[in-house]
């Protein structure tokens, strides 16, 4: 996920990465929390064409939907609703290659175009260098909870 803090509005700008495998999953933890935030539009939802074929192909396997007890088209209607409440980004800049999993560039792809502040994901490790080089932060997703939460008190 990224966030950005818009000049016009104060609302952070947001874009998943792995950890909407998580939230899909399980409907505890950090990860569901961000994606009820997205839903309530919390923050503003970056989502581009490849990011979305991605999550579908991802969240449709068979051991996820397993996990999760959804069906494709439960897959189908979430990612539906993610895509009414996300702000789409057209992919003018490539960046390829950055990262180590080939699978994770069209994340930082989508993090460039959409112009985020973050990428909130599990995996800082690989995506900090070359999120740097955009000035793009990395945070997991429970500091991304904790945001949220202080600006609402």
């Amino acid at each position: 996920m990224m966030i950005e803090i818009g000049e016009s509005d104060n609302r952070q700008r947001t874009y998943y990465q792995a950890h909407y495998v998580a939230a899909f999953r399980s409907d505890a933890g950090a990860s569901r929390l961000v994606l009820e935030a997205a839903r309530a539009r919390r923050f503003d939802l970056l989502l581009s064409v490849p990011l979305m074929l991605e999550y579908e192909s991802v969240l449709t396997r068979p051991e996820h939907l397993a996990a999760s007890g959804a069906s494709r088209e439960d897959v189908s209607a979430v990612l539906d609703e993610l895509a009414s409440v996300g702000k789409r980004v057209e992919l003018l800049i490539r960046t390829r290659p950055m990262l180590l999993d080939p699978n994770d560039e069209m994340v930082l792809e989508t993090a460039i175009n959409g112009r985020a502040d973050a990428i909130v994901t599990f995996n800082e490790r690989d995506f900090r260098p070359a999120a740097a080089r955009f000035r793009c932060s990395v945070v997991r997703p429970g500091k991304v909870i904790l945001g949220l939460a202080e600006e609402t008190e």
